[in-house]
C-alpha cells in the first residue's frame, strides 16, 4: 500500500505531501515507511515503523567484503547504531529518523556527518574526521572490515543477512 496525504510542514507551516508506504521484508515483517520532503523550506523527515510488536533485539554483522556492503539494513527511529572499528555510536533522539538502506548506505550517512565536522570542527576534530573518512573509503573499496551493531528496544530494526547475528537483549535504563 502507498498513500500520499497532504499535511503541514512542521518547519515552515506550508502544505506538503507526506508519503505512507507499507513494505514486506522477507523473514522480518511488514513495515510502514513515513516520509516527507518540503519543497519550500527543504525540511525532510523519514521513519520506519514495524507494524507488529517485537521484543528488543540486537543485530551484529561483520562486513568483510564489498558484497557485504549491499546487505539490507532497516533501522527504526528508536535504534542505536554502532560501528566499533570507527568509534561511531549513533544514539536515537527526538530528531532521529528511521531508514531502509544497506551497509554502504550506513557508511555514507556517517561520511556525510563527517563533512559537517570538516566545516564546523576545530583542527583536531577535522583531522579525526579526515582519518575516519579515509577508513570509510578503504572499507568501501574492500580494504577493511567493520562490525555493524544495531540495538533496538522496540525490536523494529533488522540486518537482513544469514551472516548477521540476532539476539534478544535487555535495554539499559538511563
Amino acid at each position: 500500500m502507498e498513500q500520499e496525504v497532504r499535511g503541514t510542514c512542521p518547519a515552515c507551516g506550508e502544505e506538503t505531501d507526506w508519503l505512507y508506504k507499507t513494505e514486506n521484508i522477507p523473514y522480518f515483517s511488514d513495515i510502514l515507511i513515513i516520509s516527507c520532503s518540503c519543497p519550500l523550506c527543504g525540511y525532510r523527515f523519514s521513519d520506519v515503523q514495524n507494524i507488529s510488536t517485537n521484543e528488543p533485539v540486537r543485530y551484529s554483522f561483520h562486513a568483510c567484503s564489498v558484497e557485504d556492503l549491499s546487505v539490507r539494513v532497516v533501522r527504526s527511529s528508536a535504534a542505536q547504531v554502532r560501528v566499533p572499528e570507527l568509534g561511531v555510536e549513533i544514539n536515537p533522539g527526538p530528531a532521529c529518523e528511521g531508514f531502509v538502506s544497506n551497509v554502504e548506505g550506513v557508511l555514507c550517512r556517517i561520511d556525510k556527518i563527517l563533512d559537517n565536522v570538516l566545516i564546523d570542527g576545530d583542527d583536531i576534530q577535522r583531522r579525526n574526521a579526515l582519518a575516519l573518512k579515509e577508513k570509510i573509503a578503504d572499507i568501501q573499496n574492500g580494504k577493511g572490515s567493520i562490525t555493524l551493531i544495531i540495538e533496538d528496544p522496540q525490536g523494529n530494526s533488522l540486518i537482513d543477512s544469514d551472516k548477521a547475528e540476532k539476539e534478544n537483549y535487555t535495554p539499559e535504563n538511563d
